[in-house]
């Protein structure tokens, strides 16, 4: 009996295609060191600049270890820079990539397709939505602070320079990124405990320019107003600037968030009360050595919050 090899052909041919359709985990560089990229918001921002730089401290003194690729979008709301960075990451054949997503839902879809590629995802800074990742089956651990305590911790120093009744302001980020909602949510914590009105929440998406036009329109809509409470400190620097133009220096209290280098003057001569110190230095060396340690030890990818502490004068 003669059979016919084209059945077999067939299968054999499909079975090949299916195994090259598997993903495969991008090999390491020749010196059997892993590839990992960093990929973060505006690096016009100085927090992002300082987040860049510790990552690079960490690298040189581990240049054993890992190689490292650092890059960033020119605006907080570029989102299709962002993908296209994460898209050119892939391209390079990265081990793993620690990103601070300028949206928390926008970038799942092309950070899953990473994944499906077999690189591993670490989350920083801004946390994508637990939801959209359920839902795409993006596993993508979370290391950073708590931002919502944190907005309350610096909006309970506030508190405590004003009166129960008092009128206040949020100026929040981009209103789409889990961490602006979440400290604009810390900040309306604090207010509530305390008593405070707050009279308006607009967004200054993060930029100081921005901000500085929205802040001046709350004090002139508001000339009772008492505290501009900032979801960063870009935007504290932009109020800042509109609270002095407006003739109400002393007279209207700000806060911010994130600590960078510009703002200590202010804090200094107490034209920001305070802010909250996520330690930007290292927010990418604690996503990096956890992506380090899940792919040594191949260990299950797990959430991990890092500190947040509050800086006053």
């Amino acid at each position: 009996m003669h059979l016919n090899p084209l059945p077999c052909l067939l299968a054999a041919s499909l079975a090949l295609l299916c195994a090259s359709c598997k993903p495969e985990a991008p090999a390491p560089d020749a010196a059997g060191r892993p590839k990992v990229a960093l990929v973060m918001k505006s690096l016009a921002n100085e927090f992002f600049q300082t987040m860049a730089e510790g990552a690079k401290k960490h690298q040189a003194a581990h240049a054993g270890g890992y190689e490292l690729i650092v890059n960033g979008i020119k605006n907080e709301t570029d989102l299709a820079e962002q993908v296209g960075l994460v898209e050119q990451m892939m391209a390079q054949g990265v081990q793993a990539l620690v990103i601070a997503p300028a949206d928390s839902k926008a970038l799942v879809p092309v950070l899953r397709r990473a994944q499906a590629d077999g690189i591993l995802v670490i989350n920083i800074d801004n946390k994508l939505d637990v939801e959209t990742l359920r839902e795409s089956r993006l596993i993508a651990p979370f290391v950073g602070p708590d931002n919502r305590a944190g907005a309350r911790a610096v909006g309970g120093v506030l508190a405590k320079k004003l009166q129960a009744g008092d009128e206040v302001a949020i100026l929040e980020g981009v209103t789409t990124a889990f961490n602006s909602q979440q400290r604009r949510a810390g900040f309306e914590d604090a207010m509530k405990a305390a008593g405070m009105k707050v009279v308006t929440v607009q967004s200054g998406q993060w930029e100081m320019e921005k901000a500085n036009g929205v802040a001046a329109g709350i004090l002139a809509a508001h000339p009772n107003l008492k505290a501009l409470l900032c979801a960063n400190d870009n935007m504290a620097l932009g109020a800042a600037a509109a609270v002095q133009a407006a003739g109400r220096a002393g007279k209207v209290q700000i806060v911010g968030f994130d600590n960078i280098a510009a703002v200590k003057p202010l804090l200094a001569d107490g034209r920001i009360l305070a802010t909250a110190d996520q330690h930007g230095d290292q927010l990418a060396v604690f996503g990096i050595e956890a992506a380090l340690k899940i792919l040594k030890d191949k260990a299950t990818p797990a959430d991990q919050q890092t500190p947040v502490d509050v800086v006053t004068k």
